[in-house]
């Protein structure tokens, strides 16, 4: 049985992306080893933080530095920077943790 390489995406941050059927998905956002992050397109509804919790089930969301990797418990909004690296807050993304 012949085992299929993974194929990766040649993406770079800033980037627009686009799903198969040419709808804009968003701009990357961040890439790391599984895969890329995006933000998304202008006008798209916000999913309040209550609702993503209900849909990663029992995982919870937090925050996560791009640099450093420090991860932290929201509370309310993104701190303004990383309390470990001084990283402003566009290097924070949402993480999901179970």
């Amino acid at each position: 049985m012949a085992t299929e390489e993974p194929e990766f995406a040649d993406v770079s941050i800033g980037q627009t992306v686009y799903d198969d059927s040419g709808e804009e998905l968003g701009t990357v956002r961040g890439v790391d080893d599984d895969g890329f992050y995006v933000s998304s397109p202008a006008g798209t509804e916000s999913l309040p933080l209550t609702q993503a919790r209900d849909v990663f089930g029992t995982a919870y969301v937090m925050w996560r530095c791009w640099k450093c990797g420090e991860m932290g418990e929201i509370s309310g909004e993104l701190p303004a920077n990383c309390p470990s690296c001084d990283a402003p807050r566009e290097e924070l993304y949402y993480w999901a943790e179970d």
